[in-house]
């Protein structure tokens, strides 16, 4: 088992917000359903890169860096949703559950889906548990968590620069 602090990454991504905010004239208000929307897509893209569900396929999954690197970008949106709630939870157990991938991700896009309607603590830091859980099943340890979001970050950052 292993613990994880996001304490550094909320306030990394609180910076990135506001300068996105700023760029696109923006507010966590109006863009809620597109930021829970984008945690699903990226989601999704991580889920394809890990190919749990391509029961029809013997092709085995995509790089650790490429399946780290979509994780990132899940865990991104997933820090902004937490943002405006206040999220003070910033350190977290990771374990790997005992169940197939593709339940655990089954399980995210309901807990995901449930903020949809449910916006509150409780039921974010349960979908942020179940996302450090996956990453914990994808034996990714703390630290390389904490790398590849700052790599994504560092990359964002310039994709604001350059008018993305």
């Amino acid at each position: 088992m292993n613990k994880i602090n996001l304490i550094n990454l909320y306030n990394q991504q609180a910076s990135l917000d506001a300068l996105i905010a700023k760029n696109h004239q923006i507010s966590y208000e109006t863009t809620f359903n597109r930021r829970l929307l984008a945690f699903m897509v990226e989601l999704g893209e991580l889920a394809n890169e890990t190919r749990c569900f391509k029961y029809w396929s013997n092709k085995g999954p995509s790089s650790k860096d490429t399946i780290l690197d979509e994780f990132a970008d899940a865990l991104h949106f997933l820090l902004s949703l937490g943002i405006p709630l206040n999220a003070n939870k910033f350190h977290y157990q990771m374990y790997g559950k005992k169940i197939p991938l593709e339940a655990q991700f089954i399980n995210l896009y309901r807990l995901g889906a449930d903020l949809l309607d449910n916006y509150n603590l409780d039921n974010y830091y349960l979908v942020m548990q179940e996302l450090l859980n996956l990453g914990a099943m994808l034996s990714f340890e703390p630290r390389e968590i904490e790398a590849a979001y700052l790599k994504k970050l560092s990359i964002n950052y310039a994709r604001q620069a350059n008018n993305y």
